[in-house]
Protein backbone atom coordinates (compact mmCIF):
# COMPACT_ATOMS: atom_id res chain seq x y z
CA UNK A 1 0.00 0.00 0.00
CA UNK A 2 1.23 3.46 -0.86
CA UNK A 3 1.46 6.43 1.69
CA UNK A 4 2.02 10.02 1.22
CA UNK A 5 2.81 12.41 3.75
CA UNK A 6 2.11 15.70 3.02
CA UNK A 7 3.55 18.50 5.39
CA UNK A 8 1.38 21.39 5.60
CA UNK A 9 3.07 24.61 6.99
CA UNK A 10 1.16 27.27 9.04
CA UNK A 11 2.12 30.32 9.51
CA UNK A 12 3.37 30.58 13.40
CA UNK A 13 2.35 34.51 13.32
CA UNK A 14 -1.06 34.88 11.82
CA UNK A 15 -1.85 31.31 11.54
CA UNK A 16 -2.28 31.23 7.58
CA UNK A 17 -0.42 29.43 5.40
CA UNK A 18 3.45 29.41 5.33
CA UNK A 19 5.58 29.12 2.42
CA UNK A 20 8.79 28.78 4.63
CA UNK A 21 11.15 28.12 7.85
CA UNK A 22 12.87 31.16 8.57
CA UNK A 23 16.14 30.73 11.18
CA UNK A 24 17.87 32.93 13.12
CA UNK A 25 19.27 33.87 16.47
CA UNK A 26 19.44 36.26 19.64
CA UNK A 27 21.49 36.11 22.61
CA UNK A 28 22.77 33.05 21.99
CA UNK A 29 19.71 31.46 21.43
CA UNK A 30 18.32 29.92 18.05
CA UNK A 31 14.82 30.22 16.89
CA UNK A 32 12.94 28.59 13.57
CA UNK A 33 9.05 30.45 12.47
CA UNK A 34 6.91 29.23 10.01
CA UNK A 35 5.87 31.91 7.93
CA UNK A 36 3.91 33.25 4.47
CA UNK A 37 6.17 34.97 2.13
CA UNK A 38 4.97 38.48 2.96
CA UNK A 39 5.56 37.50 6.85
CA UNK A 40 9.34 36.69 6.45
CA UNK A 41 9.86 39.64 3.80
CA UNK A 42 8.27 41.75 6.97
CA UNK A 43 10.54 40.23 9.36
CA UNK A 44 14.00 40.32 7.37
CA UNK A 45 12.41 44.28 6.75
CA UNK A 46 12.43 44.63 10.38
CA UNK A 47 15.75 42.99 11.06
CA UNK A 48 17.62 44.72 8.08
CA UNK A 49 18.98 48.25 9.98
CA UNK A 50 20.09 46.11 12.80
CA UNK A 51 21.79 43.62 10.26
CA UNK A 52 23.68 46.08 8.27
CA UNK A 53 25.48 47.03 11.07
CA UNK A 54 25.58 44.14 12.57
CA UNK A 55 28.84 41.26 12.71
CA UNK A 56 28.63 38.36 10.66
CA UNK A 57 30.12 35.55 13.09
CA UNK A 58 29.49 32.16 11.05
CA UNK A 59 28.27 30.90 7.91
CA UNK A 60 25.27 28.73 7.36
CA UNK A 61 24.32 25.99 9.61
CA UNK A 62 24.77 22.64 8.17
CA UNK A 63 21.10 21.38 7.93
CA UNK A 64 19.71 19.01 9.46
CA UNK A 65 20.15 16.43 7.02
CA UNK A 66 23.80 16.24 6.66
CA UNK A 67 25.36 13.49 8.42
CA UNK A 68 26.60 12.94 11.97
CA UNK A 69 29.98 12.99 12.33
CA UNK A 70 31.57 8.74 12.88
CA UNK A 71 31.63 7.86 16.33
CA UNK A 72 35.49 7.10 17.78
CA UNK A 73 35.60 4.06 19.14
CA UNK A 74 35.83 3.70 23.02
CA UNK A 75 39.37 2.65 24.55
CA UNK A 76 36.89 0.71 26.58
CA UNK A 77 35.55 -1.22 23.19
CA UNK A 78 37.21 -4.77 21.75
CA UNK A 79 39.56 -6.48 22.83
CA UNK A 80 42.64 -4.77 23.32
CA UNK A 81 40.48 -2.41 25.48
CA UNK A 82 42.37 -0.44 28.21
CA UNK A 83 40.21 -2.47 30.82
CA UNK A 84 41.89 -5.73 29.20
CA UNK A 85 45.57 -5.01 28.87
CA UNK A 86 45.02 -3.19 33.00
CA UNK A 87 43.75 -6.51 33.75
CA UNK A 88 46.23 -8.48 31.83
CA UNK A 89 49.18 -6.44 33.22
CA UNK A 90 48.34 -6.97 36.94
CA UNK A 91 47.79 -10.74 35.89
CA UNK A 92 51.09 -11.32 34.95
CA UNK A 93 52.75 -9.22 37.67
CA UNK A 94 53.83 -5.75 35.70
CA UNK A 95 53.40 -2.11 37.39
CA UNK A 96 50.15 -0.63 35.79
CA UNK A 97 47.81 2.85 37.02
CA UNK A 98 44.32 2.00 38.10
CA UNK A 99 43.44 5.00 36.05
CA UNK A 100 45.35 7.23 33.19
CA UNK A 101 47.48 6.19 30.31
CA UNK A 102 48.97 2.67 29.80
CA UNK A 103 52.62 2.77 28.90
CA UNK A 104 53.68 1.75 25.70
CA UNK A 105 55.77 -0.90 27.39
CA UNK A 106 52.88 -2.73 28.66
CA UNK A 107 50.81 -2.23 25.48
CA UNK A 108 53.72 -3.44 23.65
CA UNK A 109 54.03 -6.59 26.26
CA UNK A 110 49.91 -7.18 25.47
CA UNK A 111 50.31 -7.09 22.09
CA UNK A 112 52.73 -9.63 22.00
CA UNK A 113 51.35 -11.88 24.06
CA UNK A 114 47.81 -11.58 22.10
CA UNK A 115 49.46 -11.57 18.22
Amino acid sequence: MAQRVQIILEDDYDGGDADETVSFGLDGAEYEIDLSSANASQLRDALAPWLSHARKVGGRRRSRAAAPAAARPSATDGPGSTSDIRSWALENGMEVSSRGRISSEVRSAYEQAHA
